[in-house]
């Protein structure tokens, strides 16, 4: 059963693990289409400092998801996932001393710590698509390098810009609509968003991806940010045409709780933003958990808009926390899939 997952991110990973789980009962072939918008922290570096064609970040976590537990690719995979720190004491290289004569010395480049705050897997990625020149290259050889049950595929063949107009998000301007640019920026935004779009509008869609979706038997959308991970796949017109196009099922995972970007949204309100963005899009279920979904009716009568049956399950972590359980995530998917063989 091949199954494409959509997003970005902390979300993306937990749908990814979740399919992994759902793995162990279903025969499943996992995609996942990674948005291609990250500018912040290792990722926004990366794109500035060396003109990255993708930002690897989301990339790499996806890739993590899927890695096999054997020692030896769990080890490669933990390692994708280490942070360099800053050093304790910044310009004074890690280099072996110098012997000179009866005196010892310590070598120093006085350099600024390039390496703090970027993670290996990052480094690898920019490196593997730097030296093969094609980023599905690039990410199939890291797979390979993870064990990955599963592949990774960016949504677009270049990096992209979100940009979003953002009701009261300067204070001195309140009431005002003013445009925030940049994913890492719209995601922190204070206020509330009110329409969002990709910079360019019309990015080339990767076409590895487009067959995907074109062959697959499920379409999942989310968990995740959803103006910032899980919208921008609808705004990517090649690969939105591909989507409503597809005669897979299609799957969407909602959110346990609100996040900064999405302040305002009520759960109900995250479906409709898809019919907003793609009203062609069509659904079959809606998964939501049943103590973070609120007032069910209102969410039953949204996925009735998009064609879908409301599925509540208890797909939450056990400590109260708003962070889906991947292996509780598993296991409502494993009926909901399996019905559809």
């Amino acid at each position: 059963m091949r199954v494409v997952a959509f997003g970005g991110g902390h979300g993306l990973s937990a749908s990814l693990r979740a399919l992994r789980h759902a793995g162990r009962d279903l025969d499943l072939e996992i995609t996942a289409i990674v948005t291609v918008g990250d500018d912040g922290g290792s990722s926004g570096r990366l794109r500035v400092e060396r003109d990255a064609l993708l930002p690897p970040g989301d990339l790499r976590k996806a890739l993590a998801s899927l890695a096999d537990q054997a020692p030896a690719t769990q080890l490669t995979a933990t390692l994708m996932q280490h942070r360099f720190v800053a050093m304790k004491e910044p310009g004074v290289s890690v280099l072996p001393p110098v012997v000179r004569g009866p005196r010892v010395e310590r070598r120093s480049d006085h350099s600024k710590d390039s390496l703090a705050g970027h993670t290996v897997g990052n480094l690898l990625l920019l490196g593997l698509m730097e030296l093969l020149g094609d980023p599905v290259a690039a990410l199939d050889h890291a797979a390979t390098m993870v064990g990955a049950h599963g592949r990774v595929l960016p949504m677009a063949l270049h990096a992209v810009g979100i940009e979003a107009d953002v009701r009261d998000a300067d204070p001195a301007r309140p009431g005002e609509r003013v445009t925030v640019r940049g994913q890492h920026s719209v995601a922190v935004a204070d206020g509330q968003v009110e329409a969002v779009r990709l910079v360019p509008a019309d990015p080339p869609a990767c076409p590895q991806a487009l067959a995907a979706v074109r062959d697959a038997d499920w379409l999942i959308f989310g968990p995740g940010s959803w103006y910032t991970s899980v919208l921008p796949h609808l705004l990517v017109p090649g690969l939105a045409a591909a989507i409503v196009a597809s005669p897979a099922r299609r799957l969407v995972s909602l959110n346990l709780t609100t996040d900064k970007e999405t302040h305002g949204l009520s759960t109900a309100g995250h479906l409709a933003a898809l019919h907003r963005y793609l009203p062609e899009l069509r659904a079959d279920v809606v998964l939501a958990d049943a103590k973070w979904a609120g007032e069910p009716e209102p969410v039953r009568a949204a996925a009735q808009e998009l064609g879908a049956e409301l599925l509540l399950a208890p797909v939450a972590v056990a400590d109260g926390s708003p962070r889906h359980d991947p292996e509780a995530l598993g296991v409502a998917l494993v009926p909901v899939l399996g019905a559809a063989r």
